[in-house]
Formats: structure tokens, sequence, C-alpha cells
């Protein structure tokens, strides 16, 4: 396995720290053949004009994030636009505070393509629609990009392209802001344009303010933005993309919120999400969201103390063992012991490729390794994914620090620790502290 030492390394600090990688996923992806399949069907709909909405629930460490990355890598070479953000006590869904706008500016934020993967491509979108206009109107009435007669059927062919945004709610708001753009990007007005992209992040806080610099009276708000996401997700397909794919993670932040009211604001937005994409009435349009069991089905705070969400997303009575994949609520399952081999063995090529020497891993040592993760009590039903590699990781950089050691003694000396899980990182409640067995 070839791969870049900038990859490399990037996955190996990564995945040390706890923390999915952004790229190389391909090299070290395994398992999970079912829940990538369903959501790829999420896509072939998606780009057909459709709309999807999917959670998924895993542990702390159990895969979401990274199923979530994969995706997200695997949607952008399909030719979508991908917008991620992570919730957290200042970015929500809805908020009496903008909690929900800045939700939507980090959105915006990440706006990321093919081309521009890291983020920060909503220019470049804006561009690349013009210059796909441009060479349109070029090609069907045979003007020089210089005649002056080309800018008036420009606007007209712009206009039959965001005419069709005119039938959504702000879609003659959302059109508006478009023309201004076109008309700063043909007059070479660069302030202009930075003006627009400011507004299409959301950054304007006053009317009075956008009107001042941009002559127009509207903005984005905390109670309006998923309908500018919307609006978004159709002007891409009218730009040449595929659809528009928003991942939102860390939902326990909701869960989190002291304020059962708040909560219930958030709920009911997640609910507004659920029901367009599914009624028909978001197209080109798909919603990821992660979150911990516990998020979802604590029955006082989670996803399913909203009852109108609980009736929605609730598992059948018919299921059982058996997982439905292609409900609304995808379930992580633990990795398996062969699965998680493969992992390891990948990790190990990674790692001395990285590093520049040849692995003395064999078989039977990666085998041995797997055994004792796995022989802990509790690592049946406890360990996940992210501890296992924190601790291969670990070992593979004590083993090329000392070469003179093998795993077998390491795993059996007091150098080596294995990664706590959550429930032993948990702080004991006060009437507990001074229990021990």
């Amino acid at each position: 396995m070839k791969i870049p030492k900038r990859i490399a390394r990037t996955l190996i600090s990564s995945l040390k720290g706890g923390v999915v990688p952004r790229i190389g996923l391909p090299y070290i992806t395994v398992g999970r053949k079912s829940e990538i399949e369903a959501l790829l069907h999420d896509v072939e709909v998606i780009a057909d004009g459709g709309a999807s909405f999917r959670f998924i629930v895993g542990r702390y460490g159990s895969g979401k994030s990274f199923l979530m990355q994969t995706i997200r890598n695997y949607v952008m070479e399909k030719d979508f636009v991908v917008v991620d953000a992570d919730l957290s006590p200042e970015r929500r869904l809805q908020g009496n505070n903008g909690q929900g706008l800045v939700t939507y500016r980090e959105l915006v934020r990440n706006m990321a393509t093919k081309t521009k993967p890291e983020g920060g491509a909503l220019n470049l979108i804006l561009d690349r629609w013009l210059n796909r206009v441009q060479l349109d109107v070029m090609a069907e009435s045979g003007l020089a990009a210089t005649d002056p007669g080309i800018r008036p059927l420009m606007e007209q062919k712009i206009g039959e392209v965001i005419g069709a945004l005119n039938e959504m709610v702000h879609g003659f708001d959302f059109a508006k802001i478009l023309t201004l753009y076109y008309k700063a990007y043909a007059e070479g007005d660069a302030e202009m344009k930075a003006k627009v992209t400011k507004w299409f992040r959301g950054e304007y806080h006053t009317k009075t303010e956008a009107r001042k610099e941009m002559g127009v009276n509207i903005i984005i708000n905390d109670d309006d933005w998923y309908e500018y996401l919307k609006l978004f997700a159709c002007f891409l397909k009218q730009a040449g993309y595929a659809g528009l794919l928003v991942c939102i993670d860390e939902l326990v932040n909701i869960y989190k919120i002291p304020h059962a009211i708040t909560r219930q604001y958030n709920y009911e937005k997640i609910l507004t999400m659920y029901n367009d994409t599914l009624q028909g009435k978001a197209h080109y349009l798909g919603i990821i969201m992660g979150g911990t069991p516990q998020c979802m089905e604590d029955p006082r705070r989670g996803v399913y103390s909203y009852e109108a969400l609980r009736s929605r997303l609730a598992e059948g009575h018919f299921g059982g063992t058996h997982k439905d994949l292609m409900a609304p609520v995808i379930p992580l399952l633990p990795l398996t012991n062969e699965e998680m081999l493969i992992l390891i063995e990948k990790l190990a090529e990674i790692h001395s490729s990285l590093y520049g020497y040849e692995s003395h891993m064999k078989p039977e040592d990666l085998a041995k390794f797997i055994e004792i993760e796995f022989g802990r009590i509790g690592a049946d039903s406890h360990i996940t994914p992210r501890e296992v590699i924190r601790d291969f990781i670990e070992v593979l950089d004590i083993l090329y620090q000392h070469p003179d050691l093998t795993v077998t003694e390491l795993l059996g000396s007091d150098q080596f620790q294995y990664a706590k899980n959550d429930v032993q990182e948990g702080d004991a409640p006060a009437e507990f502290a001074e229990f021990t067995v």
C-alpha cells in the first residue's frame, strides 16, 4: 500500500489523538458495508432530485464521525457540495442568542467541493456558476467573452436559472443577492463580491447594516437559516453540482441543554427538517446527524422525549435482532474481531511507511494484540474502535522507539496501559464517590 507521507502523518496523529482525520479515510476503512450501502442509496435519491434524512447512532468512539467523514469524502467525488458542523453550547439548531445562525455560519464556512475539500468553497461555487453560464451563452450566441453584447444575454440566462428559486420561501431574496453577485462579477467589483459573500455567510447582524452596505433589506437570521440551506441545494443543482449534503455531528449537545423549553425548540427544528425531506418539500438535499444512544433514546431529555419525533423514529415491533438500515435511524454495531484485525494490520503498514522502517509485526502478534484487547472484562459491550486504535498506535510508537522490545514483552509489562473507556472516565455521582468493590 503506497500512501503519501503527508496523508500517513495526518492519519496516525489524528487517530492517536482520538479524532477522525478528514483525509486518507479510504486507506483505513473496514467494515460498515451495510451502513455505507444504505447511505449510498440515499445519495442516489438526492442526485435524482429527492431528499433524505438519517441519524447515525453509536457510543463515543464507535465510528459515527468516521462513517460521516467517509460518506462526506465519497459524495464530494460524485460532485456534491458538502457542509458540516459539530454542535456545541454555542452552536445549536435554535437558540435565544442566535445559536442556530452560528451553526449556519459554521456550515457555510465549511462548504466543501471536490476541488476544495478543506472548506471555504462558497466563492469558488459562485464563480464556477457564472463561468458555466458564460460558456453556455458563448456557445449559443457565438459571441466572445469580451463582446459588449454578451452581458444582456448572460442576465437573461441567469434570470432563467434563478427563476425556479422564486417559488421557494425566501427564493426571491436569494435570487436578488445572486444578481448582485453577478453584477459585481461583471464589473470587477471585488468589494461588492466580498459583501455578497458576507451576506451568504449570515454575517450581517441587522437589516440596517445590510441596507447600508448592499442596498438590501433582508438578512439571514436564526429562524430562517434552514430555508436558505434548501435554497442552496436547489441553486447548486442549477450551478452544475449533484446536490447538497449537510452533516451535523455531536447531537448530544442538544441533549445536554439544561432548559426543557430550549431543548424542545431544537427538537422542533429537527422535526421540521425531517418532515421537509421526507414529504418532498426539499430537493437535492441530504441531512445526516450523529448522536449517542442516550441522546436519542432518553425519554426525559433525548430526541425521543419529543413525542412527534419518537413516534416517527423509534424502532418497529418486528425488527428484533435484525436491524432495518432503511429506517431513518442507523444504529452502529461494534466492529467484529476480524474487522479490527484487518484495521490494525493497515495501521501497522501505514506506521512503518511513515517512519521508514520494516515492520516486524507478525500475523500472530496482531492476533495476540486483538486477543488481549477483547479479553478485557466487559470488552464485548464497552470497548470501541477508538480505544483499540489508540492502544495499537501507542504499541507501534513504543516498539519503534525500543526496537529490542517484542509485542508479547510489551503487552505483558507495565509500560503499556489501556486507553480508558467512557465509563471509566466518567465522574462518579457524589453518593457513590466513597464506594469501592
